[in-house]
């Protein structure tokens, strides 16, 4: 009991909140940008801080299911891209939508699906965010359209939620959200066009991390200013590596699109410390050292453990608390996802169509077929 009112004590003495100097945005056909100050309190950081961690053991734990070959397939992480997900997701509605590419887990998790199911999604379980059939591209819930595993696909997806969101005059956004090694696409470029001529409340997201696959965007691309490309679309290039920085210039760009004026362009300048995906150790193409120096001046997550701390918001100890708590959560998880049983061939063919009479799907004995439920 002591210690309980010692501690309260102690954090009676932190401040409310804090103001920071934050990057300035480059402006693509725009007079005015995102603010360079941010706000930022007590409660607003500890949340950020513990959502991002989350996510960044999330990850380390996926490597390690996945080298123990519990995890199988396609799997691509995001650890080193915390500060973007964290940062759109605070600045927008819950009633807003959201989709993006097949780096997927961080969003989802920021979405509100709890780590049991995404990790019982990756190791294939019933109690999977999928019921197991998704697997680490494919995660969805209410308002999060998910993962897409083909390149560059999901935008003129998001395009169409927004035309949605439009139709229906709810005053909702769209965030459709792609890599630099889609940014080439030729659909992007088409849906640019579309959005722009309708003025669909969609904000398109570059997540610029610098290599599509293993190929730089110097050698892939003729231009590297993201946020220019949608040309007659307003853009903005923020530090992705910065939860504060993502968090205002998402704010100002949901106000923009709310406003009636159309689509926007963010690009968020970021990094990933693993490959590509599991079966890419990321240094062929780049070097340890490269990798070392993003971790020890850009990581998002010691950038605001550092200004929590120095300003007051947070003591080392409580920060340190929320990472055991954090891991405890990531082994409990673990534990659910390699012990839930995984979904029975009778389900194979649920979740096919929605509202229709059930119908014979053929299995994988050919000779069998199993009745689809809705």
């Amino acid at each position: 009991a002591s210690r309980v009112v010692v501690a309260s004590r102690n954090y009676a003495d932190f401040a409310s909140e804090a103001t920071f100097e934050i990057k300035k945005c480059d402006l693509h056909r725009l007079e005015e940008g995102p603010s360079t100050t941010a706000v930022m309190t007590r409660e607003e950081g500890l949340h950020y801080y513990k959502t991002m961690q989350t996510i960044r053991r999330m990850e380390l734990k996926s490597d390690q299911l996945y080298k123990q070959k519990i995890i199988r397939g396609f799997c691509h992480l995001y650890d080193g891209q915390e500060a973007c997900c964290v940062g759109l997701e605070v600045a927008i509605k819950p009633t807003d939508h959201v989709i993006t590419a097949y780096r997927v887990h961080g969003f989802t998790y920021a979405r509100g699906v709890p780590v049991r199911e995404i990790l019982a999604e990756l190791t294939g379980r019933k109690g999977g965010c999928a019921r197991g059939k998704g697997g680490s591209m494919h995660m969805y819930t209410k308002n999060f359209y998910g993962g897409n595993g083909i390149v560059g696909a999901q935008v003129p997806l998001g395009a169409g939620i927004a035309l949605a969101c439009k139709y229906f005059g709810k005053n909702e956004i769209c965030l459709t959200l792609y890599g630099d090694g889609a940014a080439n696409q030729g659909q992007i470029f088409e849906t640019y066009n579309m959005a722009a001529l309708w003025k669909l409340p969609c904000v398109f997201i570059c997540e610029n991390n610098r290599y599509g696959m293993g190929t730089s965007v110097e050698r892939a691309a003729a231009s590297t200013d993201y946020y220019k490309r949608g040309d007659f679309i307003p853009g903005l290039r923020v530090d992705g590596m910065d939860v504060l920085c993502v968090r205002e210039a998402a704010k100002f760009a949901a106000e923009y699109c709310r406003a009636g004026k159309g689509p926007i362009l963010m690009e968020l300048q970021t990094y990933r410390y693993h490959g590509h995906s599991m079966s890419d150790p990321g240094i062929s193409y780049r070097t340890r050292e490269e990798i070392q120096e993003v971790r020890s001046k850009s990581d998002p997550i010691t950038l605001l453990k550092d200004r929590m701390v120095n300003n007051n918001l947070a003591s080392i100890e409580e920060l340190k608390e929320i990472d055991v708590a954090v891991r405890k959560e990531i082994e409990e998880a673990a534990q659910f996802a390699t012990t839930d049983p995984e979904p029975p061939l009778e389900e194979l063919g649920n979740h096919i169509y929605c509202n229709e009479p059930p119908f014979e799907v053929r299995g994988p004995n050919q000779w069998i077929r199993y009745k689809s439920v809705s």
